[in-house]
C-alpha cells in the first residue's frame, strides 16, 4: 500500500450478532476470534482513527469486557482515536463494546442501552414429575446442583445468582462512568436499570455522542477522499463455512471423532434469536 492510500484510509471492524455464544454457521463474538483483527486494524493505516460498527444485542460479559479493554490498550499504544458507530442495536454487552470509542455514534433508529445483567431459564421440575420421571443427581459440594431446573427453585440459589449478577452490573457500570464521565446525565437509577432507548434519547442521556453514519463522519472529519478498509473478523474459506455446520464439524479425542450434538447447536441459535427478539428486532 502507497503512502497516499495509507494516509486516507479509516480501518473498520464489524462486530456483529451475539457475544460469546457461538450459533450454526456464525461463531460468537469473542476476544481470541476477533485478536488478531484487531491488531491488525490499529497497523493498518497513518490516520490516527479506527472506526468500530457495533451490532449486537449482547450476550457474555466477561467477553464484552476483554474486547472493550484490547480495543482500548491498543487505542492507547498506538495513539489513536476510536468512533464507534452502532447499527439497529448497541445493547447490553454491545453497548460495552461501544465504550471502546472515544465518540459514539447511532442511527437515529439505533437501540442502545439496556445497562444491566439478565439470567433466564425454565422451571422444569412439574413437568418430570407429571411424566413420572426421578431426577438423579449426586453432588459434592451442596451447592453444585444450584439453579437445576429440574428441581424446584431454592431461595438461596436465587440470593447466590443475585450476588453474582450485582458484581457483573458493577463492573458494567463502572466501565460506563470511566467512559463517558461527565457526559451522562439523568439518575444512576435510570441510567443503570437495564432500560434500552432510541438513539435521540440516549444522546440526551449522554450515552452517545450524537446521530451519524460511518461514512458521512469519517468524510467531515477526514475529507472526501477518504477511504474506508474493512478488517475481517476471522479469515474463512469455503471448507471453512462447512465446517461449521451442523453434523459436519468434528471433535477429536484419543484418536476418535464426534460431531457435535445438534441440539447444542439449535439451543445456541434459540438463545441468541431470544436476545435480539428482547429488543424486538
Amino acid at each position: 500500500m502507497g503512502l497516499f492510500s495509507r494516509n486516507s484510509v479509516v480501518p473498520v471492524l464489524r462486530f456483529t450478532g451475539p457475544i460469546g455464544m457461538a450459533t450454526p454457521l456464525r461463531p460468537g463474538l469473542a476476544l481470541a476470534s476477533v485478536a488478531g483483527a484487531i491488531e491488525k486494524a490499529f497497523s493498518l493505516s497513518r490516520l490516527p482513527a479506527v472506526a468500530v460498527v457495533v451490532n449486537s444485542p449482547g450476550g457474555s460479559p466477561v467477553q464484552s469486557n476483554l474486547i472493550f479493554r484490547r480495543i482500548r490498550q491498543l487505542a492507547k499504544e498506538k495513539d489513536k482515536r476510536v468512533y464507534v458507530f452502532c447499527e439497529d442495536i448497541a445493547a447490553s454487552g454491545g453497548y460495552f463494546l461501544a465504550l471502546s470509542g472515544d465518540e459514539i455514534y447511532a442511527d437515529p433508529s439505533s437501540i442502545v442501552g439496556s445497562i444491566g445483567v439478565i439470567s433466564a431459564g425454565f422451571g422444569l421440575d412439574k413437568v418430570i414429575d407429571r411424566l413420572g420421571i426421578e431426577r438423579r443427581v449426586h453432588t459434592a459440594g451442596k451447592d453444585k446442583g444450584a439453579l437445576d431446573p429440574f428441581r424446584p427453585e431454592r431461595p438461596e440459589d436465587v440470593a447466590l445468582l443475585k450476588e453474582l449478577q450485582r458484581d457483573v452490573h458493577e463492573v458494567f457500570m463502572n466501565a460506563v462512568k470511566e467512559r463517558r464521565g461527565g457526559k451522562l446525565s439523568g439518575s444512576a437509577e435510570d441510567l443503570f436499570s437495564g432500560s434500552f432507548w432510541s438513539a435521540v434519547r440516549a444522546r440526551e442521556l449522554g450515552l452517545i455522542d450524537g446521530i451519524a453514519d460511518l461514512r458521512s463522519k469519517m468524510q467531515e472529519l477526514h475529507g472526501r477522499k477518504v477511504r474506508l478498509k474493512a478488517v475481517p473478523l476471522a479469515a474463512g474459506g469455503l471448507l471453512s463455512r462447512f465446517r461449521r455446520l451442523p453434523g459436519f464439524q468434528t471433535i477429536t479425542n484419543d484418536g476418535f471423532a464426534f460431531a457435535p450434538s445438534f441440539a447444542d447447536d439449535l439451543i445456541s441459535a434459540v438463545e441468541a434469536r431470544a436476545l435480539w427478539s428482547r429488543f424486538g428486532l
